[in-house]
Formats: C-alpha cells, sequence, structure tokens
C-alpha cells in the first residue's frame, strides 16, 4: 500500500545540512513526475522542488533555490533531496510525491499539488537558530 518511504529527517541547526530520501516500490521514479512536497502548520502545503521523467529539467520554489538540490538514481529507483543551508522557515513535514509523466509542466510551486498521484508517509524536518 505504501509506495514511497522517505527518510533522513531530523532537527539541524540553521545553517546546516540534510539529505532526504524517497524509496520507491512499485512506482518507477524515472517514468514519473516527481517531487517533494512541504507541509508547515498555518502555511499553505509548497511544492520545494520537481523533476521531470528524464530526469531534466528541474524547478525549486523561490525560497529554496541555491540551497536545495532534487537528484534522482534510476539503478536504485530512489528519489533525493540535498538540503543546504537550512533556515527557521524551512521546519516542516516533507513529502515525497509522483504524478503521472507529462504533468510536472502544469505543477503550480506555490498553490496545486493535486497532480501528485501518489504519496509518502512524510518525513520531519526541524530547524532551530
Amino acid at each position: 500500500q505504501v509506495e514511497l518511504v522517505e527518510s533522513g529527517g531530523a532537527s539541524v541547526q540553521a545553517g546546516g545540512s540534510l539529505r532526504l530520501t524517497c524509496e520507491a516500490s512499485t512506482i518507477t521514479v524515472s517514468a514519473h513526475c516527481m517531487g517533494w512536497v512541504r507541509s508547515s502548520p498555518g502555511k499553505e502545503r509548497e511544492t520545494v522542488a520537481l523533476l521531470y521523467v528524464g530526469g531534466s529539467p528541474t524547478r525549486y520554489l523561490d525560497s529554496v533555490k541555491g540551497r536545495f538540490t532534487i537528484a534522482q538514481d534510476n539503478a536504485k529507483n530512489t528519489l533525493y533531496l540535498q538540503m543546504n543551508n537550512l533556515k527557521l522557515e524551512d521546519t516542516g513535514v516533507y513529502y515525497c510525491a509522483a504524478a503521472s509523466p507529462g504533468r510536472c509542466q502544469f505543477i503550480n510551486m506555490s498553490r496545486a499539488t493535486r497532480e501528485f498521484n501518489y504519496w509518502g508517509l512524510g518525513t520531519k524536518v526541524t530547524v532551530s537558530s
């Protein structure tokens, strides 16, 4: 039933780094639009990063550009999110999500996540000063 499983969330000081991992089972990551979605209390759910089918292009929420990198390992059927120079506002639950091929281009990073058909259970990231 759980087709995406996230790991790597932790508590970290501002300025630190974390690497999140998403392991896929029945879903083939190279054949889907893949993304990382963040949920924080009091804020609208945001799509933090996207990776299109074929590995290119990638897209990022403006607030994480230059700090976060999304990547996949097709041989391992695994998705990653490298997060550097973490800030307090990066705190939240991060979900791995998958959409049908060709749908990445229609996702609004700051608002829309309805395109995603598959979701992991999330991994918690807490950034402190």
